[in-house]
């Protein structure tokens, strides 16, 4: 590890800073709580080395309810908020977020713990997220070994799930699945979608009265995938490819934005352009007056924040 005595590289505020020795220090993000026995809730969690070659880690989460070792259960696999660069599975806010939901809903949850950058430029998140995908759906193919999932999962319920980037993630790997589920035999039933983490090089909307904020979540992106593309990146914005939502892998989708966002008008034109896509599946939006960029994982006792959650819950539940 570097001292920070060395010069500056790189900011990427209010995220982190890069010096020249290569140390990252990183401002926001850090906390870890250790998997384990929620008394709240009452949902058991443990982490899982899901990928050895890499050392993506996997946080596993079972109810209480789940009385018969047998007992099938919805999956939700998820990801992460960190505009690529921040936060983790083991981020305190993250296991708030899954002990609830996996409590509420009654179900079995699986949260990606992808790498991020600088240390693992992008493609990397999104390479991460689809090896932990296939190896939660190897378990229905009687090759897994971990009894959680092979034991307690029912596959035809299999749910996507993201905040901010992992919003983002959910989304590609949902069109991943959909190009190639034939051939993988991954298939997916809804995705709940929340903030998600979009952008593109010309302002839309609310966008174009903040050029401060633009420039900001600019300089997020060319941090995290300095493509020649810039913004207008696929992965940033999938929002220029004619054939958008095509190959959506799933039925459903929700869609949750906040007014105060920066984002918010991503949020908007994702369900806005899903809707009028030949996608066939069904799609809804929630937005939250008031609030701002996942305001419900920094303050998960709101009322609002808990309106965000009896409407996950309800969208998984609704899945039969």
């Amino acid at each position: 590890m570097g001292s920070y005595d060395s010069e500056i590289a790189y900011e990427v505020p209010p995220y982190l800073r890069v010096y020249k020795d290569g140390t990252v220090e990183r401002f926001v993000g850090n906390g870890v709580t250790p998997a384990g026995f929620d008394p709240v809730t009452g949902v058991s969690s443990k982490d899982v080395v899901a990928i050895p070659e890499t050392g993506v880690i996997a946080r596993l989460y079972r109810p209480a309810s789940l009385t018969e070792k047998t007992q099938k259960l919805p999956l939700v696999i998820y990801f992460h908020a960190g505009a690529f660069c921040i936060s983790s599975a083991f981020d305190p806010k993250c296991q708030t977020t899954l002990n609830l939901l996996a409590s509420k809903a009654n179900i079995i949850a699986v949260s990606v713990n992808y790498r991020k950058v600088p240390e693992a430029p992008l493609p990397a998140a999104y390479e991460d997220s689809w090896a932990v995908i296939q190896w939660v759906f190897s378990h229905n193919l009687g090759e897994g070994c971990e009894e959680w999932l092979r034991e307690n999962v029912d596959f035809s319920k299999v749910i996507l799930a993201g905040d901010s980037a992992g919003a983002n993630i959910a989304h590609h790997m949902a069109i991943r699945a959909g190009i190639s589920h034939r051939k993988c035999g991954i298939k997916f039933r809804g995705i709940i979608i929340r903030h998600p983490y979009f952008w593109g090089e010309e302002s839309i909307g609310v966008e174009a009265k903040d050029p401060v904020k633009k420039a900001m979540v600019d300089k997020w992106w060319k941090f995290a995938c300095p493509s020649d593309k810039g913004c207008d990146d696929p992965l940033i914005n999938p929002f220029l490819d004619e054939k958008f939502g095509e190959a959506l892998d799933c039925d459903r989708v929700i869609v949750f934005v906040a007014e105060n966002d920066v984002l918010v008008e991503r949020g908007r034109r994702y369900y806005e352009l899903l809707v009028k896509s030949r996608w066939q599946g069904t799609a809804e939006m929630v937005e939250t007056p008031g609030e701002d960029h996942v305001f419900h994982l920094f303050h998960p006792n709101t009322e609002k924040a808990r309106s965000v959650t009896k409407r996950c819950v309800a969208f998984i539940n609704q899945i039969q």
